[in-house]
């Protein structure tokens, strides 16, 4: 392979993995799933070959790299639309830290040892797992942390919550409707039914759980609603 070809080859990869990338979307670099992570690999060495590969022709390499791109454009309109699909591909969130105490079985479905979780809690400057009321591990191998509310910054808006003397009445905001559906498994687990939440809906203006997007219940025992149609309620 001469040097002009080579040069254009790179040049000619680099342009057309930067140009399908964008058209990916931010996800496939902000949020490396399993999903995320397989296809950023695969899209890189279909553009490494196509760049120093002298034996696939630029129109194999080109029409390689947009395949791959169509396809990961279809499995992300799946994704989006199957929530089925979306935990096998990707997963599910899983409760490791629950009010102080640290879920084993959960640790060693989601394979992290001890030292990696204290080490995950230290970069949310937690240094203790008796601090921690939630420990959420997420698809993308982060951490997500809700402390104890002893443990908790004060705000402004505490101090209007104790000068009325309400009281949380559930442990973590959960989401009960997901893309128009009803999350049963966390609707059960928090004793509620669908009257109940037919009820609050109603009493919002919105008729149907199939007009919702996502609603979740509040720690104080009320539900924020975004509808489809982004009215605010």
């Amino acid at each position: 392979m001469s040097i002009s070809e080579l040069s254009f080859r790179l040049i000619l990869s680099f342009l057309v993995l930067l140009g399908l990338t964008r058209i990916m979307g931010r996800k496939e670099i902000s949020q490396m799933t399993f999903f995320n992570f397989v296809s950023a690999i695969a899209l890189g060495t279909l553009g490494a070959s196509l760049a120093t590969d002298s034996s696939i022709s630029v129109r194999n390499g080109l029409i390689a790299l947009v395949g791959w791109t169509l396809f990961t454009l279809v499995m992300g309109y799946v994704d989006l639309k199957s929530k089925g699909f979306r935990k096998a591909v990707e997963g599910v969130p899983r409760v490791v830290i629950r009010k102080g105490e640290i879920m084993d079985a959960e640790l060693r479905k989601v394979r992290l040892d001890l030292d990696a979780l204290n080490a995950l809690l230290r970069k949310k400057n937690v240094f203790s797992v008796m601090d921690v009321d939630y420990a959420i591990f997420e698809t993308d191998g982060t951490l997500s942390v809700m402390k104890k509310e002893k443990q908790q910054s004060l705000t402004k808006g505490d101090m209007n919550t104790f000068s009325v003397g309400s009281s949380n009445r559930f442990a973590i905001p959960t989401a009960l409707i997901e893309d128009g559906k009803v999350v049963m498994k966390n609707l059960n687990e928090l004793d509620l039914d669908e009257k109940w939440l037919t009820n609050q809906l109603n009493s919002l203006g919105i008729t149907a759980i199939s007009d919702v997007f996502y609603a979740e219940i509040q720690k104080d025992g009320t539900l924020a609603v975004d509808p489809y149609n982004d009215k605010v309620h």
